[in-house]
C-alpha cells in the first residue's frame, strides 16, 4: 500500500497555521507593517541581511565596512520594540519548527542507531 505524505503534510500545515506560535509571529508582524518607523528599520534590517548572505553564498568577501553597516543597522533595529517582539515570536516559532523536525528524523536515527 503506497503512502500519500503530502496529505498528511497539508493537515499539519494547516495545524502549524493555527498554533500560537504562528498567530504570534503573524500578529507581530502586522505590528510592524503598521508603524512606518518599525517597517523601514526592519527592511533596511533585512535587505542588508540578505545582501550579505548572497555575498557569502556566491563566495565573496564581506568588506569590513559593510559588516560594520550591518552591525549598526542590526543595533537600530534592536532598539525597536516591535521589531524585537517580531524576533522574539519568529524564535519561538522556530523552536516549534525545530521540534517537527526531530520528531520527524526520529526513525531515520533509529536506523542508524541499530548499525
Amino acid at each position: 500500500m503506497a503512502v500519500n505524505i503530502y496529505d498528511d503534510l497539508n493537515r499539519l500545515e494547516a495545524t502549524f497555521r493555527q498554533t500560537e506560535e504562528f498567530s504570534k509571529v503573524e500578529q507581530a508582524i502586522e505590528e510592524v507593517k503598521n508603524d512606518e518607523e518599525a517597517l523601514v528599520l526592519f527592511k533596511n534590517f533585512r535587505e542588508i541581511q540578505l545582501t550579505l548572505q548572497e555575498k557569502q553564498m556566491a563566495g565573496e568577501e564581506v568588506e569590513a565596512d559593510e559588516l560594520e553597516h550591518a552591525q549598526k543597522t542590526a543595533q537600530l533595529a534592536q532598539t525597536n520594540a516591535k521589531i524585537m517582539s517580531m524576533l522574539e515570536a519568529e524564535m519561538q516559532l522556530s523552536g516549534l519548527i525545530e521540534e517537527v523536525n526531530r520528531v520527524l528524523m526520529k526513525p531515520v536515527q533509529h536506523m542508524y542507531e541499530s548499525i
